[in-house]
């Protein structure tokens, strides 16, 4: 009997591919660009990517994509990726590896089931996993169990909003979390403040220039990290959780983005049953999609 699992990453930015062990630990990984044009183009990355993972059999495949999904149809929409809309990944990815049950998910809950099995979630009963970088996303473990909701968006959290106010969305949206604490937001936020940086400048810059102690970087961390924790307050208080665990480009400032985000959530978080609520930096890395993804076949 087969004993690896195909597991499938697919983001706005680059695809991953990989082969997990039964214990989850991933054997083989190969990485390519995400492209932007049409659906077949973006396909053939994918494709491709599952070609190079041939030559073992495997007992299933998972798939992590960006979001939303809809797993009533298996389809995908990502916000970040134009060029598929209402995509039939599942059933695309079903015709090149024949036989074998594939699953699919948003990269949100995929990065969270990764990190709870494997990763900074270890011994939480009811955690958010979520990733702040290009965009704000997450995935919720409830009493120990992936949960995707109706459609398989649930948790999210980037559109929460935090703002009644706030700046348009990408999601059409006002005042959500992505809008306020996304890498790109974050930067444009400090250039509009005063910060003068190369126009290639990112939120690694920024990080660099927050850590020399550039005062309107300091405040866009810092204002992006209060959006968050009131996110953070506000899902805990809905879902009685007890961890947050949170990874993506952005979470690579560690201290940067964590102590404000703790020092606000002390303020938002009042209720008793929320005290105990702990805020901690991923542990998987790049690879917490894959992971997850590669247990969805067991979920």
């Amino acid at each position: 009997m087969a004993e690896l699992t195909l597991a499938l990453d697919i983001g706005g930015t680059k695809t991953a591919a990989g082969l997990a062990n039964s214990v989850g630990a991933l054997v083989r990984t190969a990485v390519m660009p995400t492209p932007h044009g049409d659906p077949e183009t973006i396909w053939a990355v994918v494709a491709q990517l599952i070609t190079a993972m041939s030559g073992q059999p495997v007992r299933g495949v998972g798939i992590s994509a960006a979001g939303p999904v809809h797993l009533p149809t298996a389809t995908i929409s990502p916000l970040n990726m134009p060029g598929w809309r209402d995509f039939p990944v599942r059933d695309r990815v079903a015709a090149m590896v024949p036989g074998v049950p594939v699953r699919l998910a948003n990269d949100g809950l995929c990065m969270a089931l990764g990190e709870y099995r494997h990763g900074a979630g270890r011994g939480s009963r009811s955690m958010l996993g979520m990733v702040v970088s290009t965009g704000v996303g997450g995935g919720l473990i409830l009493n120990g169990v992936p949960y995707d909701g109706l459609t398989g968006n649930a948790g999210h959290v980037g559109h929460v909003v935090v703002d009644v106010d706030g700046d348009p969305c990408a999601c059409g949206g006002r005042g959500c979390v992505e809008a306020i604490a996304s890498g790109p937001r974050m930067v444009r936020w400090a250039r509009e403040n005063g910060w003068a940086a190369p126009a290639e400048a990112g939120a690694k810059e920024l990080a660099a220039a927050a850590s020399a102690g550039n005062a309107v970087a300091l405040n866009a961390f810092r204002r992006g990290a209060t959006a968050i924790a009131a996110m953070i307050a506000s899902v805990g208080a809905v879902c009685d959780l007890d961890l947050v665990v949170i990874g993506g480009g952005v979470a690579r400032a560690g201290a940067l983005l964590f102590d404000p985000v703790r020092e606000a959530l002390s303020t938002y978080a009042r209720l008793e049953f929320l005290r105990g609520l702990r805020v901690v930096p991923a542990h998987l890395g790049s690879d917490a999609g894959l992971v997850g993804a590669a247990m969805l076949v067991d979920a």
